[in-house]
């Protein structure tokens, strides 16, 4: 018996912990060393344009200024009475959390809030889909950050076999529309989806296993993962092309450094709004390296098949 994403038991997820994972390399996730060979293409798995990661101090330095301006922008916020909703999604260990973290750390907790919900109730099970996010979108004021969304049915429940493929039609559907009300309701909306190479997220997965403040990161729905990085690929292409759309669009930033999405995530964000006292300067450019429209990100894919 497996467990859900949030760690609670279900019947339908079966770990995995090996994987064939190209020339040279096979992965054990209980094996405390990683192979040398995907450790070496980690970092440059899935296309990634850089060599390096971004060195600590520069990221550190460019921290600082993205976190001022966002203090800055819950001060607008909350004095203007306005609502922002940012909706963080992608593969498994691709760092959403991190980006929400670090988005939250500097700025008022009276006013901000992440959102990461667990395994639906008996009762939830039986509303509408999008029911229970509703209760969670902020108030005048206030600003959400969703740490997963009802983009699940896209991805996991989809992949894991949660759900049926009528519902993901269904989904792929409504969710626009859903959208589309919160947009005219007056809330700023975001969608980051992050993406990770497949050696970059075995190399992740095999940090959390084997670090023990970590290992609790690690369900049997991420074991099972493991061997279906293509079975995602394909369920994220169908969702980025069927809820992209000109009112709610999706960002997807290519997160094989962490360093570096994390600032490209409040770059994102910061450069659409406006607000009191910004500098452009400080927030700096976009770098369209590794964040891109989601209509470029699938051209990008489609360019490498």
């Amino acid at each position: 018996m497996g467990k859900d994403k949030d760690g609670t038991k279900s019947k339908d997820a079966k770990p995995e912990k090996a994987a064939k994972a190209g020339p040279g390399a096979v992965f054990d996730i209980d094996d405390p060393v990683f192979p040398e060979a995907l450790d070496e293409r980690a970092l440059k798995s899935g296309g990634y344009p850089y060599d390096d990661k971004l060195k600590r101090g520069l990221y550190e330095d460019d921290l600082q200024k993205l976190q001022l301006e966002l203090i800055k922008l819950q001060a607008h916020i909350e004095e203007k009475g306005e609502r922002l909703v940012v909706v963080f999604e992608g593969r498994d260990t691709s760092g959403k959390g991190g980006c929400i973290s670090r988005i939250l750390e500097r700025i008022n907790p009276r006013h901000s809030r992440s959102v990461a919900l667990s395994k639906p109730t008996e009762a939830e099970r039986g509303q509408w889909y999008f029911q229970r996010y509703i209760s969670h979108l902020p108030t005048k004021g206030d600003l959400v950050l969703f740490d997963r969304s009802w983009y699940n049915r896209a991805g996991v429940e989809r992949v894991m076999g949660f759900c049926t493929e009528e519902q993901v039609a269904r989904f792929l559907r409504d969710a626009p529309e859903f959208e589309a009300l919160l947009v005219r309701d007056d809330i700023r909306f975001f969608k980051i989806y992050l993406t990770v190479g497949q050696e970059m997220q075995l190399k992740r997965f095999h940090e959390r296993r084997h670090d023990p403040f970590k290992q609790w990161k690690v369900t049997d729905i991420d074991l099972a993962a493991i061997n279906k990085y293509d079975d995602y690929s394909r369920a994220e292409a169908e969702m980025l092309r069927h809820t992209h759309t000109a009112v709610s669009p999706w960002t997807v930033i290519n997160a094989n450094d962490q360093r570096r999405a994390r600032l490209e995530a409040m770059r994102v964000i910061l450069g659409r709004l406006d607000y009191a006292k910004k500098d452009a300067a400080a927030i700096g450019a976009i770098d369209p390296k590794i964040t891109v429209p989601a209509p470029e990100y699938l051209d990008r894919l489609n360019a490498k098949a």
